[in-house]
């Protein structure tokens, strides 16, 4: 995939975590990643994925199955906020799950949504009502505000936090998630790691990068998380097995229905579903000792 010059130019002037150099450190298929010399967060060059691969997908496989899995999830990140108290928003609400479950545990919770199939989902499946809009499009102050996997596929996260500090309360909760790329599983699963999901990652932090982030922009980090359920034993396995299929993560777009059930790659994946159960133990140790898959951070806007 060709870059644009303007594009790749804009892109290696500074890290948009810290501001540090960039310099070339992984081609990863047809794309290139550049990596910080200072937190060693890193970037991907060139297009980013067109707006159709944000949409969200028909109802995915096994969903009915997963939902209280789902909602247990979405209990432990509303614990990170702490007790409900006042206004919350979610931004990135994909379906809505979650602004339901934030409502259900007694916050005045809202959602933003860019994916018009998103929007409709929410409505049919949680009766929640979203705003379609982006980012860019949000005025309102809250008290919390929820940046769920959403940093990782901004090619200007600076931009972004600096957006998100100013509709914060002062005293106001932030909480981050994203894809650490300073774990264990991003150095087993390399360029076919889970968690990479090139081009439509565009901005790979380290713990290190996205604190020195929130940082700049006013918001202190009191809590960073390195088990979570959610995401960090799957993406270990899944980063396994992608080692050894011929689509990477063919489980993930199974379910999605973005990858056909008839395949080579699923006798693959069910002779290493073994290695599930080892790979949540790994990952428990590998996020005790601060190197899990994914992490989430709680960040406060100071009182001035």
């Amino acid at each position: 995939m060709a870059a644009d010059p303007r594009d790749t130019l804009a892109r290696v002037n500074a890290c948009p975590a810290c501001g540090g150099s960039l310099a070339p450190w992984l081609l990863a298929g047809e794309f290139e990643l550049w990596r910080c010399a200072v937190c060693r967060s890193a970037i991907t060059l060139g297009p980013a994925a067109p707006r159709s691969a944000y949409e969200t997908s028909p109802r995915p496989r096994l969903s009915g199955l997963a939902r209280p899995v789902l909602a247990r999830f979405d209990r432990a990140r509303l614990a990170l906020f702490g007790p409900p108290r006042g206004t919350l928003l979610d931004i990135g609400a994909g379906r809505g799950r979650f602004v339901a479950s934030a409502r259900a545990a007694g916050w005045s919770a809202e959602g933003v949504e860019p994916s018009a199939r998103g929007v409709q989902a929410a409505r049919a499946a949680y009766g929640v009502v979203l705003e379609r809009a982006s980012l860019a499009g949000v005025s309102a102050t809250y008290d919390a505000i929820s940046l769920w996997h959403v940093l990782e596929h901004l090619d200007d996260p600076d931009a972004a936090v600096a957006h998100v500090a100013s509709l914060l309360a002062e005293g106001g909760v932030l909480v981050v998630g994203v894809p650490n790329l300073a774990s264990v599983q991003a150095r087993i699963g390399g360029a076919r790691w889970f968690h990479l999901d090139l081009p439509r990652h565009r901005t790979h932090f380290t713990p290190a990068g996205l604190r020195m982030l929130l940082e700049r922009h006013g918001l202190a980090v009191e809590h960073e998380r390195h088990v979570l359920l959610e995401h960090n034993p799957y993406g270990l396995w899944q980063s396994v097995v992608n080692r050894f299929t011929a689509t990477p993560s063919w489980l993930f777009n199974a379910l999605k229905r973005d990858a056909p059930l008839a395949s080579w790659d699923a006798l693959i994946t069910l002779a290493l579903l073994p290695l599930a159960p080892v790979c949540v133990v790994a990952e428990w140790l590998f996020g005790r000792a601060g190197r899990g898959g994914t992490i989430a951070v709680r960040a406060r806007r100071a009182r001035l």
